[in-house]
């Protein structure tokens, strides 16, 4: 079996999808549930798809019933051009699914009563998988964006901040209209526990991408940023200062004037592999 043919094996149903499929066939509703199997799975194919492409890590499919989750073992250290590939390559695969299914209609291969709600479930899965809410592919577009100008840690903060804010002001609208739509629960539900999940993880995340800056597995560190700190600042604290795609080294400060400085391959393995978890960023000057 192929690498691309081996995602097949990875794909996972979320538990909600079966609840979903179990209420389409109750209600009469299975052929509507099967053209929005056949998106999501296009849509999450492109993701997982292209990153395989770009030899990304990916530890699963998951399918939702309103999207799904290509969850990968990379954290913010591969290039801007993979990065932004990976996001849109899921939202791309709308484009020709409508223009395919315009053309079968046009010459009469599939009925108006089955392009209609084809063409509305396209639209609405594109839209909604747009908004700018962690982990929507929206959600993972501002998270690339504002990492471009601020540390990684920052970068979450500020993307989880905005994508709770939003979210509030999304479902109070999505409520309002449509307060008994079952499916907009359990988006809501979903999306909640998410960004929960993600903010309690935040810092696991962000272990795992100084981790992989440790170990090399960087490929987008194009740009200089020098970090001056103080020779008594923490380690901790100078790593919290990394940003993807910069190169960092730093510069130490001791009453004023610069005392030396260190490259952050010597700062990460002090951490890491040297176990400095409480030193000064200062000592360091003495062991290498």
């Amino acid at each position: 079996m192929s690498e691309y043919g081996k995602l097949l094996l990875k794909i996972r149903v979320h538990p909600t999808l079966w609840f979903v499929i179990g209420v389409a066939i109750l209600t009469a509703h299975f052929v509507e549930m099967l053209m929005l199997l056949l998106i999501v799975f296009i849509h999450e194919m492109g993701h997982a798809i292209c990153a395989q492409h770009f030899k990304w890590r990916i530890k699963s499919i998951q399918l939702l019933p309103f999207g799904g989750a290509v969850e990968t073992e990379e954290y913010g250290n591969k290039s801007l051009k993979e990065d932004l590939a990976v996001v849109l390559a899921g939202p791309l695969q709308h484009v020709w699914l409508i223009g395919a299914a315009f053309l079968l209609y046009f010459f009469s291969f599939i009925s108006y009563e089955l392009y209609q709600p084809f063409l509305y479930m396209n639209l609405m899965l594109l839209a909604f998988n747009l908004l700018p809410i962690w982990p929507l592919d929206g959600g993972r577009l501002l998270f690339i964006g504002v990492s471009l100008y601020c540390t990684f840690l920052e970068a979450q903060k500020h993307t989880l901040h905005f994508s709770a804010a939003f979210a509030v002001v999304a479902f109070l609208t999505w409520l309002i209209l449509d307060p008994l739509n079952l499916n907009i629960w359990l988006i809501i539900f979903f999306i909640s526990l998410s960004l929960v999940m993600e903010w309690r993880q935040r810092y696991y995340a962000f272990i795992r991408f100084l981790l992989q800056r440790h170990y090399g597995h960087t490929n987008d560190l194009a740009k200089l940023k020098p970090i001056l700190v103080d020779s008594q600042e923490p380690i901790y604290k100078v790593l919290e200062m990394f940003q993807r795609g910069c190169k960092h080294p730093v510069i130490i400060m001791k009453n004023g004037k610069e005392s030396g400085s260190l490259d952050e391959t010597e700062i990460l393995h002090a951490y890491f592999s040297e176990k400095m978890t409480n030193g000064k960023i200062g000592d360091l000057l003495y062991s290498y």
